[in-house]
């Protein structure tokens, strides 16, 4: 395990050396025509209606936590901005649009098109990496109704993913525990190759320690893990393919044959370990002693029961050659079971050879991972010191989408309110502030929205936070802290703020989630955390919708 702190402090080390990478990175795809037709033809409509001049304010929230939780991860702010800064439709663009969209589109509209940028929109969002809840809009957008409405789309496909892997993501990192690594090993399974570049950098925001996706990694700076596949054992068949079989010593340079000392070992550690040479197969020792060669330094193998004396004779004979082996990944059958196998036999060669680090051997564990698994192993007393995960963790196989929604709340100063039967759809109309109010106990007790021209809450002052919908639920609160949680992010054309890096956001991701109380955050029926509007906003949602709200008639 040491080594692989070591390594991964190494790779951080090289990464921070060239941290520019992820902010010069854009991804050509997200662009203007990145969204779905009627917000364009919504926008020709505006534009027909004489409504270039309105203003307007939209929210971007979810209803529902993923996964059964109680909290989710706010992540994808950063692309956001790019896509605002960048924002700008080609001439092809322009070309594309008038064949695609219904014919009779006055020719003074796409010229309209050509001119519009971001620079006259606001956007107001809490901090990347931060937890976020229910119905608290993620992002505010102020700016004029065509442009603003234009946006929709794309921000929430940005948002949408972002924010679920990285909720994914960090809840396999606290049923995991902070002692454990974890690897996303999920390309080949994820939504395409936009899928498996987001899925790498946003489980890595998460709490993950590095991903086999190369790309991701020169890119984003996340450090890159791997072994080899079955295929590489399998490609042999027995001792005589192989081309090369000495290695010179580490230090003194003295070439000895790793075959011959593996046999040698294998042969000593038979009586050791009591199992028979004939249970492993030659094939396999050929494969990790060319590995091992062509890797000496960096020597991980994968194995399944049978394998364990050859990946041990192997160590060994690296070991008097001045190396150290890094560990074992197992990929199949009973992972509590191979990987306490595992750990207990490390610990026999480390005591009858006089090899202390031979017990803190990396026992890496993949195969279908999912968060039930990770409980599971616990409860049975693993030993496995690393997951890899792929499926489950890319695909968010437990709920495949967040549900982000993107809705008016004001236009030209006009509070709007979108009514519904469901009262969960019904929409908190008016451009509003939002502040997080901390206990005695130092914990996030609950947020607290509030409309714009409202005194923000006081530490040490009491506050009446009401339920939007249920008139009986409400309570008064004396925060000890109290944080506003909107920060400006794109004003006057602009990033406003100096945007965290990769690491910072990560690190937000776990300080974040310290602010929430352990019963918030549990895998099983965690307490909903909570989530207020003031008394003024209160009366002012109730009395919009009274205003709205179509009176029936009996007859």
């Amino acid at each position: 395990m040491a080594t692989m702190n070591r390594e991964l402090s190494t790779d951080s080390a090289f990464a921070a050396g060239r941290n520019s990478w992820n902010r010069n990175y854009h991804n050509s795809v997200v662009q203007p025509l990145l969204t779905d037709l009627y917000q364009i033809t919504m926008a020709y409509a505006y534009w027909k209606s004489g409504k270039i001049d309105d203003n307007a304010v939209f929210d971007l929230f979810f209803r529902t936590n993923p996964f059964q939780g109680e909290f989710t991860i706010f992540a994808g702010l950063e692309e956001c901005l790019k896509f605002l800064d960048s924002f700008h439709y080609s001439e092809t663009d322009i070309e594309y649009l008038k064949h695609a969209l219904p014919q009779g589109i006055e020719d003074e509209f796409f010229e309209y098109l050509s001119q519009l940028t971001a620079k006259d929109v606001t956007l107001y969002a809490i901090e990347e990496g931060s937890v976020a809840f229910p119905r608290v809009p993620l992002i505010k957008v102020v700016g004029p109704l065509i442009i603003v409405q234009l946006l929709e789309t794309t921000l929430l496909t940005l948002v949408n993913y972002a924010s679920l892997m990285a909720t994914n993501a960090a809840r396999y990192r606290m049923v995991a525990g902070k002692h454990i690594h974890l690897l996303e090993f999920g390309l080949r399974r994820a939504q395409g190759p936009d899928g498996g570049l987001s899925a790498s950098k946003y489980s890595y925001i998460g709490g993950f320690d590095g991903t086999s996706n190369v790309l991701a990694g020169k890119l984003f700076n996340i450090p890159v893990k791997g072994t080899h596949a079955h295929a590489y054992i399998t490609s042999f068949t027995g001792i005589d393919e192989l081309k090369t079989r000495v290695l010179q010593h580490k230090e003194d340079g003295t070439t000895r044959d790793i075959l011959e000392l593996a046999m040698e070992h294998r042969s000593s550690l038979a009586s050791v370990l009591d199992v028979s040479t004939d249970e492993s197969s030659e094939g396999e020792l050929a494969a990790m002693v060319s590995f091992a060669i062509a890797f000496p330094d960096g020597f991980m193998a994968l194995v399944d029961t049978s394998g364990l004396l050859n990946f041990c004779a192997v160590a060994l004979a690296l070991n008097d050659q001045g190396y150290r082996a890094i560990g074992i990944r197992i990929d199949s059958g009973d992972l509590a079971y191979l990987s306490c196998l595992a750990r207990e036999t490390f610990e026999r060669i480390a005591e009858r050879f006089k090899l202390p680090w031979f017990s803190k051997l990396t026992i890496v564990a993949s195969n279908d991972i999912n968060e039930d698994t990770i409980l599971s192993l616990n409860e049975q007393g693993h030993k496995i010191d690393c997951f890899g995960i792929g499926t489950h963790l890319v695909t968010c196989q437990r709920q495949p989408a967040l549900g982000c929604v993107y809705k008016m709340v004001e236009i030209n100063n006009q509070p709007r309110i979108k009514l519904s039967q469901d009262v969960g759809k019904v929409t908190m109309p008016g451009s509003k502030n939002v502040f997080r109010l901390y206990g005695a106990d130092g914990h996030a007790l609950i947020d607290l929205l509030q409309r714009v021209d409202e005194n923000p809450p006081e530490v040490g002052q009491k506050v009446l936070c009401r339920h939007p919908f249920q008139e009986s639920k409400r309570a008064y609160v004396i925060p000890t802290n109290v944080e506003p949680l909107y920060r400006v992010y794109w004003t006057d054309g602009r990033v406003a703020q100096v945007l965290p890096s990769l690491e910072e956001v990560r690190e937000r991701v776990q300080a974040s989630l310290k602010t929430l109380r352990q019963d918030h955050k549990r895998t099983l029926n965690p307490t909903p955390y909570k989530v207020a509007v003031s008394d003024n906003l209160y009366n002012f949602i109730h009395e919009l919708w009274l205003q709205n709200a179509p009176i029936g008639e009996l007859s």
